[in-house]
């Protein structure tokens, strides 16, 4: 049975085939016949690069390597091929020096600074003084916080700093975190299209635009657009939205175990005198067994023992919790002196332990951890951090079974009992997001919330009255975090995500190709031929709809490279104007609502929320369809089509 990829792919595919091939080969026949004036030829350079796209947006969609690495192959392929995409060698690195990359790796720092400063955690914590366990206005105190926020820096690193907060507010209010997540996410997409550094998608958009028709993005050019956006979202979120988003998971009760469902799968035993294991190190008894049997803890004379186990030698009497099904505990202790305790249904309290620090936690992989893509074994993560893995959540799935084995992406969730020492050590890893049952937000220094929001404040300043470059006054702000001591020095090369460096930096030349080949033309008049029915309006609410269904299943960085060009020569053909379509692609570009893999948002919030992929259909697709009318409408009473 094919799975959502597989679906996503065959309808990129018949889409794209329609889009280049219709028509095209008569064109191509027809060509020497053709002058300027009419429509562009299908020839051997526009079916190269067209097949490059749809290469590209299977692999982005299939992902058999990381989507950095994708990205940076483009650029060899481009050269490789440059006799048919007329790459030059300079152009196809060009993606590396480019203004919206240097720009964009800049904000993912100074939104570190921000982040540390305790800014965004400060203004998160008043959220439960407002709401209380009122459901409704909680969605809209967090929605509306996070969008105004998420204007100013990137939203992605402002989510990474509510996860925690929400989730401790739903636990304590008992209400379920689905139904605070998606609003969180969703209200990050669009109070990233305020101003042009909510988001990569628009620094990027703002480099593609001056390019193509010399119109770069002012700081503020869009914000009156992006506050309608952002407004029919939260009030969208707060009313119809309210009532779609699910309530999956259930903070009714504190024991975290019942929630991961662990009743079945943790089991205390005794090791009686007559073990055939005494003396035996616990390393040299499990290595030989099932190997999805698993020590959690052990206890000896009232006190308790985790991970690192395998030293421990076992004796008479010692109480071990073992992670296994009932059928592999069952067959291990046959013959091996072991007891099953008479009530050994263990809590969250029985393995907790105050005195020592002990403590069961929620871990989540945060987006671009260098656990992504990679299993627990590979990443020797239980002894790296002296912790003990109790199961896995991936969106509504709850692993139990072959944990090791479990490979890891953005968002997935671990149960840990962990030690303080290992608490402390994964709180200050920016590879993963702790959730803890907090009662108070930690003491900021308000001298460095200032400072952090003086910096932004500065930095928006000196952009937005083009004092200097958007670049220059990036860069800077990121030596000014340094200088006051927000950011760490070496905490920069962590701060950025390298995944969105080498994706803008493999797609800015293709971009190039697309546009000097006459792809984008021949592109855009397949489309038009398909949509010469409707108005200019209604062309314009189809491309951003198209391309919000497209930045659902491939990245919104690649959707803007992709898909702009088509829309200029889109408006260039029609006679309209170019830089109406350029943001109908920007704002569509942010607005990912239908699946959990098109933007990082989504991701972050997929497992921690326990969503179904079907979630962000039924919960999203009322939304686009609103905003890819009103959006449109909007442009068009702004600027004029």
């Amino acid at each position: 049975m094919l799975g959502y990829k597989e679906k996503t792919f065959i309808l990129l595919f018949l889409v794209f085939a329609v889009v280049f091939f219709n028509g095209g080969l008569v064109e191509a026949a027809d060509s020497s016949a053709q002058s300027s004036l009419e429509a562009p030829v299908f020839n051997s350079q526009v079916a190269v690069v067209s097949f490059l796209i749809v290469l590209v947006l299977i692999l982005f969609i299939w992902e058999p390597l990381p989507v950095g690495i994708i990205a940076i192959s483009i650029p060899v392929i481009l050269i490789t091929l440059k006799n048919w995409t007329e790459v030059t060698a300079e152009q196809a690195l060009s993606g590396f020096s480019n203004n919206a990359t240097i720009t964009v790796m800049a904000m993912f720092v100074i939104s570190r600074g921000i982040q540390n400063s305790g800014a965004v955690q400060i203004l998160g914590s008043k959220i439960e003084g407002f709401a209380g366990d009122n459901k409704k206005k909680q969605v809209g105190a967090i929605a509306g916080l996070t969008g105004v926020i998420a204007s100013a820096i990137n939203n992605t690193p402002v989510v990474a700093a509510f996860i925690p907060m929400v989730t401790n507010l739903a636990r304590r209010t008992k209400v379920s975190p689905s139904k605070l997540l998606i609003p969180l996410s969703y209200s990050a997409m669009l109070g990233g299209t305020i101003t042009l550094f909510g988001t990569s998608t628009n620094i990027l958009a703002s480099e593609v635009s001056a390019k193509l028709i010399n119109h770069p993005f002012g700081v503020f050019e869009f914000t009156k657009l992006g506050i309608i956006a952002f407004l029919v979202g939260f009030l969208y979120l707060i009313t119809i939205g309210y009532y779609l988003t699910p309530e999956h998971i259930s903070y009714g009760d504190k024991d975290l175990m019942k929630g991961y469902e662990m009743d079945e799968f943790l089991t205390e035993v005794e090791i009686k005198k007559d073990s055939p294991l005494l003396g035996e190190s616990i390393g040299e008894v499990f290595k030989e067994i099932e190997p999805d049997l698993d020590i959690i803890q052990m206890t000896r004379e009232n006190e308790q023992f985790m991970e690192p186990l395998n030293v421990k030698t076992i004796r008479a009497g010692d109480h071990l919790v073992i992670r296994a099904t009932r059928e592999t505990l069952l067959d291990f202790i046959k013959t091996k002196g072991i007891e099953l305790l008479p009530d050994s249904q263990i809590s969250q309290s029985q393995l907790e332990d105050s005195v020592q620090g002990q403590k069961v936690i929620e871990l989540i992989v945060s987006d671009n951890s260098f656990v992504e893509g990679k299993t627990i074994k590979d990443v020797n993560f239980l002894e790296r951090y002296n912790a003990s893995l109790l199961a896995v959540r991936h969106g509504e799935r709850i692993r139990h079974n072959d944990l090791k084995d479990f490979t890891l992406r953005a968002g997935d969730v671990l149960l840990l009992l962990v030690s303080k020492s290992t608490f402390g050590r994964l709180e200050n890893n920016k590879n993963f997001i702790v959730e803890e049952n907090i009662s108070e937000a930690p003491a900021y220094d308000t001298a460095d919330i200032g400072l952090g929001i003086g910096i932004i404040g500065i930095v928006i300043a000196l952009a937005s009255l083009n004092i200097i470059s958007i670049s220059i006054a990036t860069l800077g702000g990121v030596v000014a975090m340094v200088a006051v001591n927000l950011v760490d020095p070496r905490e920069i090369y962590e701060a950025i995500n390298w995944e969105v460096f080498f994706l803008l930096a493999g797609l800015i030349p293709l971009g190039v190709a697309i546009e000097q080949t006459g792809t984008a033309k021949f592109i855009a008049h397949q489309l038009l031929k398909a949509t010469d029915i409707f108005p200019p309006l209604i062309i314009l609410s189809l491309f951003y709809l198209f391309t919000a269904v497209l930045t659902s299943v491939i990245s919104n960085n690649a959707s803007v490279v992709l898909m702009i060009p088509v829309a200029v020569g889109a408006a260039q053909q029609m006679g309209a104007n170019p830089f109406a379509f350029i943001l109908a692609i920007t704002f569509a570009s942010s607005s990912a609502f239908l699946s959990p893999i098109g933007y990082q948002t989504n991701l972050m919030i997929y497992g921690p929320g326990g969503y179904k992929f079907k979630d962000f259909i039924v919960v999203g697709t009322p939304l686009l369809i609103l905003l890819s009318i009103i959006i449109p409408f909007f442009i068009s009473v702004f600027w004029g089509i």
